[in-house]
């Protein structure tokens, strides 16, 4: 069955055209069309970024840096209103593909991996960040270590979705984690993890948001091991989506292209994809971008990124999409701190 998608009208291919070239008129393209523009630079390169947002500025944890095996504890936030970015405490131990949610006024960093490509170790670790001190402590940690999940939160709640655990307890490398459908959520007042209604597809390296207290997971990728030993990584397109208060998932309109890597954000009711990277058949870093209106189950196809990444992190602040990291080759190279941004025509408040 065809898939049911359609491309935005021509004219917004065209302003990013105009945008990219500096066209004279792009002044009213700007004005009326989705479009990239460009912002600060993040303080270091790297990927595998799972940034959230509190009280209007982004944060971003840990990460992948381009010289195996430099994972990092970095950790950083932006201003969109002064364009600028701030060194914050680091992380209590570096880790990369760690989630970051925001409850309450507080950032809690979930899971992630140690170490550099091969030797990757899922952690069960949680660490808890306090803005306003600066200072971040140990939290409970997961029923079971787990890393390159999703996370999202709904009514004050953490939901840890996917993503890889170790196939025995002492596995210390990448081949030896499996992909996971666990559906765990946290409540931060209780400081307890439960189980939820596993998720229909298992896999790592999806993406998510939310949009009406329904958490959307969307691509990402499977991973396999053949018979002679080696190992393959197979994008999945698919969309579902989880109902916390009904504790109960659905499927929908998969996306128009399987990307593994990709990075989400929500806005004004939609769901908005990025870029990402294929291994099979051939080894690609996908420009492209996505929007879907859960109204009417469709997609759309956006101007692509300017600058093809995988890894990298997305968030929305008012009407404006924040696109930064990742890596612009496949696997653990080419990290970088290009940040992206799509400006989009609805005009809303800066939060």
């Amino acid at each position: 069955m065809l898939r049911r998608f359609r491309y935005l009208i021509s004219l917004s291919l065209l302003a990013f055209s105009l945008v990219a070239l500096g066209s004279p008129v792009l002044s009213q393209a700007q004005s009326q069309l989705p479009y990239w523009t460009e912002a600060a630079p993040p303080t270091i390169a790297r990927q595998e970024l799972y940034p959230e947002v509190l009280n209007g500025k982004i944060y971003v944890a840990g990460g992948f840096l381009s010289q195996n095996p430099g994972f990092t504890d970095h950790f950083e936030s932006y201003d969109p209103v002064k364009d600028a970015w701030t060194v914050l405490r680091p992380l209590p131990e570096a880790r990369h593909h760690i989630t970051l949610s925001a409850v309450n006024g507080l950032l809690y960093g979930v899971g992630g991996f140690t170490g550099g490509f091969p030797d990757w170790r899922a952690q069960p670790t949680m660490f808890i960040y306090d803005p306003t001190a600066n200072t971040w402590t140990q939290g409970t940690d997961l029923p079971m270590a787990r890393a390159e999940a999703i996370s999202a939160v709904v009514d004050d709640k953490i939901y840890l979705i996917g993503g890889r655990v170790r196939a025995t307890e002492d596995a210390r490398l990448f081949n030896e984690h499996i992909d996971s459908v666990r559906n765990e959520v946290f409540d931060p007042t209780t400081k307890r993890w439960s189980a939820r209604a596993n998720a229909p597809t298992p896999r790592n390296s999806a993406a998510s948001a939310v949009i009406d207290e329904n958490i959307y997971v969307v691509g990402g990728r499977k991973f396999f091991k053949n018979a002679d030993g080696t190992t393959r990584q197979v994008n999945v397109p698919n969309l579902e989506v989880y109902d916390p208060k009904l504790d109960r998932w659905e499927t929908r309109e998969p996306m128009p292209q399987a990307q593994g890597g990709l990075a989400a954000t929500s806005l004004n009711g939609k769901l908005y994809v990025f870029g990402g990277e294929q291994w099979v058949l051939e080894q690609k870093v996908f420009a492209e971008s996505w929007v879907y209106d859960p109204k009417t189950d469709v997609w759309e196809v956006l101007p692509p990124l300017p600058t093809p990444r995988h890894g990298l992190g997305a968030s929305a602040v008012g009407n404006r999409i924040f696109v930064f990291g990742g890596g612009t080759q496949t696997g653990g190279n080419a990290a970088t701190a290009i940040h992206e941004v799509l400006v989009l025509p609805t005009e809303s408040p800066m939060e």
